[in-house]
């Protein structure tokens, strides 16, 4: 090989690297693994088969297609398995590597990469933190001047180090034994101090290169995870305002009754465990929309007692389809409180609380409707509630939390005529549960 022959080689090598890692990374099982701190044994074998194939499939282009030198990145990827997925995988890995350079007469290189990558794996087990294999860089410091001053004051080999210094022992090895035996061994051999430079230069930088593209989609997910954390926290957060508030009202009630009708008071008090027993179920961020109806079914009974059945009546009409569909948790309680607290209280005579529930264009439309004071919104209708109620201003809150632009909370009313709360939001249907969070996936993506 001259030297223009083998430094474009090495140059296609590098392409052929990130290409073959950045494939590997769409598969989410193979993330999954990849990124996971401890593995089962059936895990390990599926993570070195998972990355030997694509380059074992190099390694056969090599042997098929003469002079096409630069497909094979075998022994590169013995020694990143070893050093991502342990002692085992990188033992494994090279053994698969080693298999397809069996049938053209090469005997060699399956035992070397499979000791390769399990000096990987060993190699790996000695960095004190297992995140650091994924800041590898080929480069030891940027800054020289501080790197020998660091290492002449204390003199030590730190992981970074010591891994360049393996890789690169195994490729002059690999080298010296494809320049004793040249039947068995297949080599890039460098013809000069610079190729020789280049060749080391790219082996090191076909290992880091997968590592940095791998370590990519590790800081991505991470990222994913605090949001993840983040919206769970914030979700939370809203809840624990709506509690206290719905909480003092319901106890007021109570404690109108306890004079004067203490047996109505048990029962209330038991209703209100019921209430209590549902508001410590933190983790449910979305209910069936049963759920929320029989929650303020119980809520409704305090009203009741608390203004008159007289005072006080409670129509639903609620699409039967529509009860098993999944909604955000404590989403009407707020919306009937504010009926009952802005709405019908101011009036001496009481009033009407209508709630309804179908199915349309794909949207689960909800409505809370009252025949109280109401209230004056500009232009009859606005995307959120006016004024200082917080039940109200967390719901809007939680909606755009939970569902972005795709759902939507609509207030309509004028002075005297009531008011009517609409909310739209997507039919959804479970898919998985993460963490305390649902993940839910629209059925249809059809917006109002």
């Amino acid at each position: 090989m001259d030297s223009r022959f083998i430094l474009v080689s090495l140059l296609v090598k590098l392409g052929v690297a990130a290409a073959v890692s950045s494939a590997l990374v769409r598969s989410r099982y193979f993330k999954w693994i990849l990124f996971r701190e401890e593995r089962t044994l059936a895990q390990q074998i599926y993570l070195a088969v998972f990355i030997a194939m694509p380059f074992a499939l190099g390694v056969i282009v090599r042997v098929s297609v003469k002079n096409f030198v630069a497909a094979d990145l075998a022994f590169e990827a013995a020694v990143l398995i070893g050093v991502v997925g342990g002692k085992v995988p990188g033992f494994l890995g090279g053994l698969v590597l080693g298999l397809p350079a069996i049938f053209s007469g090469e005997y060699g290189p399956m035992s070397f990469y499979a000791v390769s990558g399990l000096l990987a794996g060993m190699v790996r087990s000695l960095a004190q933190d297992s995140s650091e294999i994924w800041s590898f860089t080929p480069f030891l410091d940027l800054s020289i001047y501080r790197w020998f001053r660091r290492h002449m004051q204390r003199p030590f080999l730190d992981w970074q180090s010591s891994f360049v210094l393996v890789v690169l022992g195994l490729q002059f090895l690999r080298i010296q034994l494809g320049r004793t035996f040249p039947s068995q061994f297949f080599i890039i051999n460098p013809i000069s101090w610079g190729t020789t430079l280049a060749v080391y230069a790219t082996t090191l930088a076909c290992v880091a290169i997968p590592v940095k593209i791998w370590n990519n989609t590790r800081i991505e997910i991470k990222l994913e995870e605090q949001e993840r954390l983040l919206l769970q926290a914030r979700m939370e957060a809203l809840q624990s305002q709506i509690n206290p508030h719905f909480l003092f009202n319901t106890l007021n009630s109570i404690a109108s009754l306890v004079r004067f009708d203490p047996d109505m008071a048990r029962v209330l008090i038991v209703k209100l465990a019921n209430i209590l027993r549902r508001l410590l179920r933190k983790g449910d961020s979305f209910v069936p929309l049963r759920e929320e109806v029989d929650f303020i079914d119980d809520y409704l009974d305090i009203e009741v007692v608390r203004f008159g059945q007289d005072k006080l009546r409670v129509v639903k009409e609620l699409d039967p389809a529509t009860l098993e569909m999944i909604v955000p948790s404590m989403l009407l309680q707020p919306l009937i409180e504010n009926c009952i607290k802005h709405g019908l209280a101011p009036q001496l005579e009481g009033g009407s609380i209508v709630v309804r529930s179908a199915v349309s264009g794909g949207m689960l439309n909800i409505e809370v409707e009252d025949d109280g004071v109401g209230m004056t919104v500009p232009g009859g209708s606005a995307p959120v509630m006016p004024g200082p109620g917080i039940g109200m201003s967390n719901v809007a809150e939680r909606l755009k939390v939970l569902y972005g632009e795709t759902a939507t909370m609509v207030v309509s009313s004028s002075g005297g005529k009531g008011t009517r709360v609409t909310i739209r939001v997507p039919v959804l249907a479970p898919v998985e549960v993460e963490g305390g969070l649902p993940v839910y996936e629209a059925r249809s993506s059809t917006s109002r």
